[in-house]
């Protein structure tokens, strides 16, 4: 029999062996920098936001220092079907469009087309005699002022230029939506004849705000590269970066892989939306929005821009052109802590400012249906969060930003 100095060895020896094992449970496992015992955290909280009916799903990518340490599906691509979200679904990206129109056409910039502080009435003289509203709750007949200045290419691409996207309820912004987002138009250069009808919200270089420029910039890629925009995007980006399930029109045999836009209504219920977006003969190119893209496609050309352009061996950009791309334009202007508005892309400037663990030169977009990506050079970090929930929420950006930058363990 044990004695009590023996039994009170036993238990020491069985603590120490409890111990040791906790702590091997608990030892993180290190893949390129990332703990990636910390990454459920980040399919947890898409769970949370599952349960409390707010998103039917998403899908999650994490890459670190050029490896793939995360990717996963959660929850439903269509809530009334059950159908189970996959990695490869595709997801319509609405405004995550605009990094990519904005990359086609500063290859243009590279090859001599034009310069940024042109103005874009030089190539579009319809842009010559804009008005300036007084004040955006003006009525269709009250008085406009002229230009003080033209709108210069740099403004059109960093949401500088007085132009609008419609997205607010003053009743300039009103009439705008109306006016300019018309239904079974033919082309881009239908839809952008339209846009100078209307009075610009500031004059060029006084505000931010979020505009159709990106439109403007597809009339222009074609002009300049005398191919349409959606021929031009598949022949400089999409086929040579290997995007192959990213584009306007979605083939019958991926149909099936399309995540439903889903509405949660004043009562509180999440629901699949009436109104779906068109995935076939599609034949305005827009840059506003309209890209489908998988979340593996979109980390593709976010990798291509956090390596300076080049990936794979081949070159998109020169590494100053992503640099000037990725600076911020717009002084003050952009009304959000620490961040700027570059050439395509909103901007940090002061990581601390933000309230996030961002890095300064963090650069980063969204589409209205809640996708959402960030890329950090510094870190050589790209995070996607994609779903599909009409009501825009910039909290799961920034979740994505808290439990992605808390598994970095290099």
């Amino acid at each position: 029999m044990l004695n009590m100095k023996n039994m009170k060895l036993l238990f020491l020896f069985i603590g120490l062996i409890s111990q040791s094992s906790l702590i091997a449970q608990q030892a993180p496992t290190i893949v390129a920098g990332i703990n990636v015992n910390r990454l459920p955290r980040l399919e947890k909280y898409v769970q949370t936001q599952m349960a409390n009916g707010n998103i039917p799903g998403a899908v999650t990518m994490v890459i670190h220092n050029g490896k793939v340490v995360h990717l996963a599906a959660n929850g439903y691509k269509n809530i009334a079907t059950k159908s189970p979200m996959k990695t490869d679904d595709l997801f319509y990206i609405q405004s995550m469009t605009k990094p990519i129109i904005s990359v086609a056409f500063m290859m243009l910039y590279e090859e001599g087309y034009f310069k940024l502080d042109d103005p874009v009435s030089k190539y579009l003289p319809e842009f010559k005699n804009l008005r300036v509203v007084r004040s955006n709750q003006d009525g269709p007949d009250a008085p406009t002022d002229s230009l003080k200045s033209q709108i210069t290419i740099a403004q059109l691409m960093s949401h500088s230029s007085g132009l609008t996207h419609g997205l607010s309820q003053n009743p300039v912004e009103r009439r705008f939506r109306a006016g300019y987002f018309k239904p079974n138009l033919s082309s881009i250069q239908e839809r952008v004849s339209n846009i100078t009808k209307f009075p610009l919200l500031a004059q060029p270089g006084t505000q931010w705000n979020y505009s159709a420029g990106p439109d403007v910039m597809c009339v222009l890629i074609e002009k300049f590269s005398g191919m349409s925009t959606d021929a031009f995007l598949k022949a400089r980006i999409f086929e040579p970066l290997g995007m192959k399930n990213t584009g306007y029109n979605v083939p019958k045999d991926q149909q099936s892989k399309i995540v439903s836009l889903h509405t949660k209504g004043a009562d509180g219920i999440l629901n699949v939306s009436k109104m779906q977006a068109p995935f076939e003969n599609v034949k305005v190119w827009s840059g506003v929005n309209g890209l489908y893209a998988t979340a593996s496609d979109y980390a593709t050309f976010c990798q291509m821009m956090m390596a300076g352009g080049t990936f794979q061996g081949k070159q998109y950009l020169s590494r100053k052109t992503v640099e000037l791309m990725t600076s911020n334009h717009t002084g003050n202007l952009f009304q959000m802590p620490g961040t700027g508005w570059g050439l395509g892309f909103a901007v940090v400037k002061d990581g601390a400012a933000t309230l996030t663990p961002a890095s300064t030169g963090l650069f980063y977009w969204s589409g209205a249906n809640n996708t959402h990506f960030f890329i950090d050079p510094k870190e050589k970090l790209i995070a996607l969060f994609m779903t599909q929930e009409s009501n825009h929420n910039f909290d799961y950006h920034l979740a994505l930003r808290q439990l992605v930058y808390q598994s970095i363990a290099d």
